[in-house]
């Protein structure tokens, strides 16, 4: 009787402690970023296309689909430019106006745009950079800096034609820092400057400050530079950064290459020193040696900022607007959409599930080897189990590398992003299950490099996904007849669109 009374008092206890963050959220505040997930896997999701994902599992891929599938692009009429052309006309002036400062936030792939603008500014300005400030991510906390992650010296010398560059800030202004200019309004620090500002725009406003000053802050700095009307030699500059200047340090890019190599190779994981496989024509034709890249973009912070639902019940529901509640603090609110609408319009990221029907559905077999590319997956390992179990050699930098040779990039989000960015232009196809700031960097330089991309329809998968009638042979038609234009065809930049993400025709060249 007594162990029944403690057994009931003990219950009654656990209930009231898991009750406590929803009755006193401010109480939780701290704990907050762990209880979507926490939820999220005490309610795993069962699959949500079980009848499609039946189908996919029995799926038989012919040797002619996967020959086609793994071909390499052919000529698409462009090359990136020689490096005479790369190499801007303007000569490196003797006198320099002053000293440009950016403080650029966001993630990695947000912040090698900004590092592109700002040296591309500095041109336009005549004036010296001092190597951007990166601040801290709110959410990540990774302190990281550009020389923990960019390869400064090679970055110094790349562009030593086109701007002078300096590690820190010079002993005359060693006041300018993030901290002063935090603490109160300063007559250096330039905070107006509107998103796209034209070239015009900072010479008017910036020239005066850095000829008054001799250094000017701007803080903030993401996506103010305009990518249209603008001097051809100014576009060709900011490709030669993204491009050829941008280099990760070498650890970076040694861990990288290892991991490129583990996919290619598997065999060769103990020693890829000196490693040569010889494959022959009809494995080469079915991908052996090749990988795909799969940046699976399904987070905790995509997951609510989407207001998507994603099955995991009111549990998840309930953690995910309370997510977005604490770190948005009322910015994002539920969507005024249903789910139905919201997934019509393409506009919920994909799920692991999701992404692997649509591999499936356009021919990769469970032979591929798939690595993935992505911060901690919402909801853990229940999450990917669908995906999994249609593509069993998936990998990851854990399952590839040890605990040794990722102890230099281990919490690190920047430094983790940077690996995936360097395994995700080597891999012979990419595919990202959301667009973002990462799809965006890579299809930039897969295009430079004409290689693969594949870019999921996200209205058409909506669509199909809500059809619950579908069965596997309507859904794979309907899948591959919409994504024919969708694998890497080269698509020329349009007005106001990104030249990071478009190269072309500002940072390539007719290649007939």
């Amino acid at each position: 009787m007594r162990r029944e009374h403690s057994q009931r008092g003990g219950a009654m206890v656990a209930a009231v402690v898991l009750l406590l963050p929803f009755l006193f959220p401010t109480l939780f505040t701290p704990f907050t970023h762990a209880l979507p997930s926490l939820l999220s896997e005490w309610n795993a999701p069962k699959p949500r296309h079980s009848r499609l994902l039946k189908g996919a599992l029995q799926r038989e891929t012919s040797d002619e689909q996967l020959s086609e599938l793994w071909a390499p692009l052919s000529n698409q009429g462009w090359k990136p430019c020689t490096r005479s052309d790369i190499i801007t006309s303007s000569a490196l002036t003797e006198k320099s106006q002053g000293y440009i400062q950016v403080f650029l936030d966001g993630g990695l792939n947000q912040q090698r745009m900004g590092i592109c603008d700002a040296v591309a500014l500095a041109k336009i300005l005549n004036a010296t950079l001092i190597i951007p400030y990166l601040e801290v991510n709110p959410v990540w906390q990774d302190s990281s800096t550009f020389e923990d992650i960019f390869d400064v010296d090679h970055f110094i010398e790349a562009l030593k034609d086109e701007i002078s560059i300096v590690k820190e800030v010079p002993g005359e202004y060693f006041w300018s820092t993030r901290e002063y200019y935090a603490t109160a309004i300063r007559a250096t620090r330039v905070k107006t400057a509107p998103v796209h500002a034209s070239a015009n725009w900072y010479l008017d406003n910036v020239l005066p400050v850095l000829e008054s000053y001799g250094i000017a802050a701007i803080a903030p700095f993401s996506h103010r530079l305009a990518f249209d009307n603008m001097p051809k030699e100014i576009q060709r500059l900011r490709c030669k950064v993204n491009f050829q200047a941008l280099v990760y340090v070498p650890h970076i890019r040694a861990l990288g290459d290892a991991l490129v190599s583990r996919l290619r190779y598997p065999s060769s994981r103990v020693d890829t020193t000196n490693y040569l496989k010889k494959v022959g024509d009809s494995n080469e034709k079915r991908g052996a040696g090749k990988f795909v890249v799969l940046h699976l973009r399904f987070d905790k912070d995509m997951a609510a900022h989407s207001a998507c639902d994603f099955g995991g019940g009111k549990a998840e529901k309930l953690a995910l607007a309370k997510y977005r509640q604490v770190i948005w603090q009322g910015r994002v609110l539920n969507s005024q959409f249903t789910d139905e609408e919201l997934r019509s319009q393409g506009r919920c990221p994909l799920t692991p599930e999701e992404i692997g029907l649509l591999l499936a559905a356009l021919g990769f077999d469970n032979t591929t080897r798939l690595y993935l590319a992505s911060h901690k997956v919402y909801g853990g390992e229940a999450r990917i189990s669908a995906l999994r179990s249609l593509f069993p050699l998936m990998e990851d930098k854990k399952s590839l590398a040890s605990s040794e040779e990722r102890a230099q990039i281990k919490g690190k989000a920047s430094l983790l992003a940077a690996v995936d960015h360097y395994v995700s232009i080597h891999s012979d196809i990419f595919v990202s299950a959301s667009p973002g700031n990462m799809h965006n960097a890579v299809v930039g330089h897969r295009t430079y490099r004409n290689t693969k991309t594949i870019r999921p329809n996200m209205a058409l998968l909506g669509q199909l996904f809500l059809n619950k009638s579908l069965d596997w042979a309507e859904f794979e038609k309907a899948v591959v007849e919409g994504h024919k234009s969708r694998q890497g065809m080269l698509r020329l930049r349009k007005s106001e669109q990104s030249i990071y993400t478009y190269p072309a025709p500002d940072c390539m060249c007719n290649a007939s």
